[in-house]
């Protein structure tokens, strides 16, 4: 009988809907006290997934999930930043 990978779900922070980890962007705050997007999804530090759409980063930056999830407040530039990668 074959094995069945198990597939790591996370939930966004935006829509709250559990998804596949490959699926979602790590905004992830460094033991030096900063935020930043994590590319590669294996950064030290605490981390938040959110969905690669407009308006679940909306509901997230509104409801001030990403900063309950980081425990931090957020910078107006990680925002556009995030804003700009979802654009492309």
């Amino acid at each position: 009988m074959p094995r069945v990978k198990k597939v790591p779900l996370r939930m966004c922070v935006g829509c709250q809907e559990m998804k596949p980890k490959k699926e979602l962007i790590r905004v992830v705050r460094t033991p030096q006290d900063t935020v930043e997007i994590d590319p590669t999804g294996k950064r030290s530090g605490r981390g938040a997934y959110i969905c690669p759409r407009r308006e679940c980063l909306q509901k997230a930056v509104k409801g001030k999930r990403l900063e309950k999830a980081l425990q931090r407040s957020i910078a107006p530039e990680i925002i556009q930043s995030l804003a700009e990668g979802l654009q492309e």
